[in-house]
């Protein structure tokens, strides 16, 4: 069952490479930033994803990356989704995102699994929001 909204960040790609394009699918990896909240706390989350155009146009993405607030409480994330071009030049995700922390203030999300929607536009900006599975 689709739980409370827990997050929400808006950011920007910061880098973009292709990997390989071995088999007629283009691999690419790209990284962003992003400023936000995340169980009602203050973050900046920093991460990076594979992405892997498939023959049907649509994208799947794996990544990972860190989400801290400026009194170093920290979690780290893993999430995997499935991306379709939006029309106007950007992508449009949908996915899960697992975590793990030793943080008090982020303890709670460890055993949890979330559900997000992942927005990128033509020019790299980004946002995002994430919802507890229950």
């Amino acid at each position: 069952m689709l739980g409370d909204l827990i997050g929400e960040e808006q950011g920007k790609r910061t880098g973009f490479r292709v990997v390989s394009v071995d088999g007629g699918h283009p691999h690419v990896e790209v990284s962003f930033e992003a400023t936000g909240t995340l169980l009602g706390v203050a973050v900046q989350d920093v991460g990076t994803y594979d992405a892997v155009m498939q023959a049907d146009g649509t994208v799947f993405g794996d990544g990972q990356g860190c989400t801290m607030t400026q009194d170093g409480d920290m979690l780290t994330w893993h999430g995997t989704g499935i991306g379709h071009p939006d029309g106007s030049g950007g992508f449009s995700y949908r996915g899960s995102i697992f975590w793990e922390s030793g943080s008090a203030v982020f303890g709670r999300l460890n055993g949890t699994a979330g559900v997000f929607e992942f927005e990128e536009d033509k020019d790299g900006n980004n946002t995002a929001k994430v919802w507890e599975w229950k």
